[in-house]
């Protein structure tokens, strides 16, 4: 039933949005050309998703399947925007002709060339765009560097740099040059302590066996540590049993292990440099709106002072807005990931900074400083469910912590 629902959603905007092309252009093969790659690209998510998921991931075939039904249907939305807005319009006039009377004449007026010409201009954005996403921008990696500056910063943590990446969602991943290119741009940072702030897989743990020799590459100085995040838990896939489900996660918990990740389940540990230590905290999962709320905050600062400097690793960016930047012990900075900045949008500094994401997280992408504390919700590594990124690229975070008067500043 869900099924016959969505083809017909996609069908009635698909033919709201011909309109546009009807009033340009009578040809008749250009009209069957749109509909036959609509019927194409909808019959191939179909035929992707009937063709058996025994691993529960989605493979190449899906992604792409999804993404170029999603490039279909962004452009779409834009031109029914516009013809809406114009129908509205020209009911309004052929409600006034009728009630009024008018010398110009009466009923409906026809659509107008120039604003399915203007329609079409637009929607030729982000079809152009959404291709080059899935051709380029996906692994368009980024180096994004701060300097935070902390007053209580301890001494030998002046100039101290930290690496953060997140949601690399491994089973999205076809390309295993660019993702050994990805690694090796992190590791270039030569960073003193590198984080990973959750989502290594879509839904299991298997996802990872292709690419464990290259992530396990990673290196820094006081070593890579780790948190769960929504997805690691294996909440959107079928099992067979709780306990199939359970073993699903103890092995992704060994595969970090095995890797070099110092996995941390609500816990802390001390990362010391000189005479000086900063006190690391690792939370499971915690999101709102239904996400999953694994995360334990007293327990993992159980024995921390609010004095002590804290850097804590929370996933989804919602728990330091609800729970964290409240808590009475203060947690100098958080490092998040989770909302991929929707893998959309529109980033010019110092001009636009836009996604709709952010209609759903006040804190989506960058830093961020609240009550004297930051956070840093990171881009993301991977991608999922359309396979591209457009706008927002997938993120490598570098903060070099810096003691002085409380302030961000952007790197080159």
């Amino acid at each position: 039933m869900r099924q016959i629902i969505f083809i017909i959603i996609f069908l009635l905007i698909q033919w709201y949005a011909s309109q546009a092309i009807r009033t340009l252009s009578k040809n008749t093969f250009l009209i069957w050309g749109f509909w036959l790659i609509n019927i194409l690209v909808i019959a191939n998510v179909f035929y992707q998703f009937s063709t058996g998921n025994e691993d529960g991931n989605l493979n190449p075939g899906r992604n792409y399947a999804i993404g170029l039904m999603m490039t279909m249907i962004v452009p779409s939305l834009v031109l029914v925007f516009f013809m809406f807005g114009e129908d509205i319009v020209r009911m309004a006039i052929g409600f006034g002709r009728k009630m009024f009377g008018s010398s110009s004449g009466s009923g409906i007026p026809s659509r107008r060339k120039f604003i399915s010409q203007i329609a079409l201009g637009i929607a030729a954005l982000p079809f152009a765009g959404m291709l080059y996403g899935m051709y380029k921008g996906r692994y368009n990696y980024k180096v994004l560097k701060y300097q935070l500056f902390f007053p209580d910063l301890p001494d030998d943590f002046d100039g101290y740099r930290i690496t953060q990446i997140s949601d690399i969602h491994s089973g999205s991943f076809d390309n295993r040059e660019k993702i050994e290119y990805a690694v090796d741009l992190i590791n270039e940072q030569k960073s003193d302590l590198m984080l990973f702030t959750g989502d290594l897989v879509n839904n299991k743990a298997s996802e990872m066996d292709p690419w464990k020799s290259i992530f396990s590459k990673l290196k820094a100085t006081d070593g890579v540590y780790s948190v769960l995040g929504n997805h690691d838990y294996g909440d959107y896939v079928q099992w067979p049993s709780e306990k199939a489900k359970q073993e699903n996660l103890q092995e992704l918990k060994n595969l970090q292990k095995e890797i070099g990740f110092n996995l941390l389940l609500n816990e802390h540990r001390y990362i010391e440099k000189g005479n000086s230590k900063l006190a690391l905290v690792g939370v499971e999962n915690w999101g709102a709106g239904g996400f999953k709320k694994a995360g334990d905050l007293s327990k993992a600062s159980d024995g921390l002072s609010v004095d002590e400097f804290k850097i804590l690793m929370s996933h989804d960016p919602s728990h330091w807005q609800q729970q964290v930047v409240d808590d009475a012990k203060k947690y100098h900075l958080t490092l998040s990931g989770h909302t991929h900045g929707m893998q959309f949008g529109i980033e010019i500094p110092g001009w636009i900074k836009w996604s709709p994401v952010q209609w759903r997280y006040k804190y989506w992408a960058g830093v961020y400083q609240e009550k004297e504390q930051f956070i840093n919700v990171n881009r993301g590594f991977g991608f999922l469910a359309y396979p591209g990124r457009v706008g927002i690229w997938p993120e490598i975070t570098v903060i070099e912590l810096k003691k002085g008067k409380q302030q961000v500043q952007n790197q080159a």
